[in-house]
């Protein structure tokens, strides 16, 4: 279960990252429009923690502070960028947050399972 539920988390992040990627010019504006200074930076580093942390994630490599990581980063999203809870939809993804945050934290509590890189060292 602990490969499931990890494949499962990092899908998210993927998608998100590569999406990103995908648009940048509608990201960066996005990053913007919530007062961020620096969005290019930003930008660069939401791309490389969701992508590489999502791999990282996906195979089990450091999990725990992969999930960590990735735990903090779905919380401060979460402040930063959807915060206008009289918008429905901005609470919707202020909840999603957080609840990824969680299923993050049993995965720093648990760790990768025998199926992940860490695994294989164990």
């Amino acid at each position: 279960m602990p490969t499931v539920g990890r494949a499962m988390i990092s899908a998210l992040f993927l998608v998100s990252g590569l999406s990103k990627l995908a648009a940048p010019d509608m990201t960066i504006g996005y990053i913007q429009s919530v007062g961020l200074p620096l969005p290019t930076v930003a930008f660069a580093i939401a791309v490389f923690v969701e992508v590489v942390g999502g791999l990282a994630l996906l195979v089990g490599f450091r999990t725990r502070i992969t999930a960590s990581v990735l735990c903090l980063f779905a919380l401060v999203t979460a402040v930063i960028f959807h915060v206008q809870f009289s918008d429905q939809n901005q609470f919707i993804n202020f909840m999603k947050n957080v609840a990824i945050a969680g299923g993050l934290l049993n995965v720093v509590a648990f760790g990768g399972g025998r199926l992940s890189l860490d695994g294989r060292r164990a």
